[in-house]
């Protein structure tokens, strides 16, 4: 699923008590592929030297070109072990559920079936097995367009719903 549709899905189920907690919300939802391709994204910008220009005409690109590294923190970001074992640290140091923090596995739960074994297959179990699924990809209209319908269904509902409320005079 592209980014920006992780970040509206996590604010969406997770961020909608306030707008601290949508933004909250939706950097979790963000942060596995803002933590994985950002730094290559910033790489790309301002290190001309290291520019990666990946061919998508034939379908996915020769992930060869890409640095190791980005292999190596999507593992990390796409793994439920890691975020379960973070989730459990913050936790324990906040004494209490960080529930926002939840729009993390979402992401994760999405890139499941929506990324092929040929881009980006997602190590949901990773340390422990490198079992991946081998889905459609999220690219493909069959998924695109009714994830973007629906999240506009969604925010449109969410949207009458809370100006409903607003204008509504408080019973006394």
């Amino acid at each position: 699923m592209d980014i920006l549709s992780h970040g509206l899905w996590g604010g969406l189920l997770f961020g909608r008590k306030s707008r601290r907690d949508f933004s909250i919300a939706f950097l979790f939802g963000i942060i596995p592929d803002l933590a994985s391709f950002g730094p290559l994204f910033i790489s790309q910008i301002f290190v001309p030297e290291l520019r990666v220009r990946p061919d998508y005409s034939s379908g996915s690109p020769d992930l060869s070109l890409l640095p190791e590294y980005v292999t190596q923190i999507y593992n990390y970001t796409h793994s439920l072990v890691i975020f379960l074992i973070i989730f459990l640290i913050v936790w324990a140091i906040r004494r209490k559920p960080q529930f926002l923090m939840l729009a993390w596995p979402l992401h994760v739960l999405y890139d499941i079936p929506f990324h092929t074994q040929a881009f980006f297959p997602t190590p949901f179990l990773w340390p422990i097995s490198n079992l991946t699924i081998d889905g459609v990809a999220w690219g493909d209209p069959r998924i695109l367009i009714p994830n973007w319908i629906g999240l506009i269904v969604f925010y449109v509902v969410w949207y009458v719903l809370n100006s409903k409320k607003e204008v509504m005079p408080l019973e006394k």
